[in-house]
């Protein structure tokens, strides 16, 4: 294992314990000896790290398989009641709180609907009501399943919206729904009744998204993909590395028509002012189509493409529909052709409850635009297709952002500030320093 300058004993020891723990956790159950080949340690380094994690109630025994002439080997698995995780989905009409154990079985949900009904869009994200649905749901959560909130590992939220930390709690710039730097971190801080030891990991939802299908979904194993969420908007997440958070990117606000459409950011010719749900529904209407009175984005989104899409053969489809649907994918394709030509990705993912849906009818439509828009080479080797995780996998890989952060502590759970006193040398060279 190869040794960086600057790289302490306390260092490695971290290190040395998160490969054990990603290696169990994805990968598990394992023995001891298969450990040593997957992680790259010693023999003697692996059976110290997992001693500890044993210790710790992290790793337990779970059964034996027999070895080539010798003892049977004893294999580990991460525990999954030895902590939790609760992750949130600010969405577009409802915050839905989920409460995971370790092996990310839902042991209790609650949704709180947002209000799709007032004078303005943005009205339904009130930052004091979205606040208390948060709250609510948090404390319903924990009584349901009956844990010691002392064992949560942390709170994930993915919000739509530019996360800003810069060395403090989180802000949250949410253009879309009105939110112009919203401390969403201490706010929740404040509010919710949890012990001071749980974090709040808060960040983009497609970023949450492209979280989840990069660990468990259709991105599993793959080195570079760009995972796309589409609800009432538009987002999307770049990925590198499949066990490492990649980075948002506002993809829906990218001009893919000068002069174009107003979006609801306030700009003109967005993409999202022609591809989210919100916007097509939009477009149905102002052609001459004809949503469903009073129904929700979801369901109106389903009465458009039942509209264009008919399940009986002999059933004439809605051209309207069908026209916007049309345009809409050459959109998309052009869309996807940004997205190849400056990432050259192995693979984009659609998620979402719009993109499932919408993927279902016309993705093979989206993608021969993508390939006729993009360049030949970086689009030959893309593969395009379906998250995997279904429409409710935002708020999973929001339960998993305070989870990655355990592993990269080591599986500690006190912050990594706390964990030990700093090395000596650190307290010598301040000294220096200073005079």
């Amino acid at each position: 294992m190869s040794v960086r300058s600057g790289r302490t004993v306390r260092d490695l020891r971290r290190e040395n314990r998160t490969a054990v723990l990603q290696r169990l956790y994805f990968d598990g159950p394992m023995s001891r000896f298969s450990l040593g080949p997957a992680t790259g340690l010693s023999s003697g380094s692996v059976s110290n790290v997992v001693a500890e994690l044993v210790a710790d109630g992290l790793v337990e025994e779970a059964g034996s398989v027999d070895s080539a002439g010798g003892r049977p080997r004893t294999l580990l698995r991460i525990r999954r009641a030895s902590a939790y995780m609760i992750g949130v989905d600010v969405g577009e009409t409802r915050v839905r709180v989920e409460l995971f154990d370790m092996a990310l079985t839902e042991l209790a949900r609650v949704e709180r609907p947002l209000d799709p009904e007032g004078p303005r869009r943005v009205d339904r994200y009130e930052v004091g009501v979205v606040v208390g649905h948060v709250r609510d749901g948090v404390e319903e959560v924990v009584r349901q399943a009956g844990i010691d909130p002392e064992r949560l590992l942390g709170v994930g939220v993915g919000v739509p919206g530019i996360v800003v930390r810069d060395q403090g709690p989180a802000v949250v710039h949410g253009q879309t729904i009105g939110w112009d730097a919203v401390p969403l971190e201490r706010l929740l801080r404040e509010a919710v009744p949890l012990p001071s030891s749980v974090p709040y990991v808060i960040d983009n939802g497609a970023k949450t998204l492209g979280q989840a299908e990069m660990w468990f979904g259709a991105g599993r194993g793959v080195r570079n993909a760009v995972v796309v969420l589409f609800g009432s908007g538009v987002g999307a997440s770049v990925v590198s590395d499949d066990l490492r958070p990649g980075r948002a990117v506002e993809w829906g606000h990218l001009t893919v028509r000068v002069r174009g459409r107003r979006c609801r950011c306030g700009a003109q010719g967005c993409l999202e002012a022609y591809a989210g749900a919100e916007a097509l529904l939009e477009r149905w209407r102002e052609a001459g189509g004809k949503p469903p009175a009073g129904a929700d984005e979801e369901t109106a989104l389903t009465a458009m493409l039942a509209a264009a899409y008919p399940a009986d053969p002999g059933a004439q489809a809605d051209a309207t529909a069908l026209a916007v649907l049309e345009e809409t994918a050459e959109y998309l394709g052009a869309g996807f052709a940004d997205l190849i030509n400056l990432f050259q990705p192995e693979r984009i993912l659609v998620g979402g409850w719009a993109g499932l849906q919408l993927g279902t009818r016309f993705l093979d439509t989206v993608k021969g635009y993508a390939k006729e828009y993009a360049l030949t080479f970086p689009a030959s080797r893309v593969r395009i297709g379906l998250g995997t995780l279904g429409p409710d996998a935002v708020t999973v890989g929001a339960a998993i952002l305070p989870l990655a952060d355990f592993f990269a502590r080591g599986g500690r759970l006190a912050p990594p500030d706390t964990e030990e006193a700093a090395p000596a040398w650190q307290e010598t060279l301040r000294e220096r320093a200073a005079h």
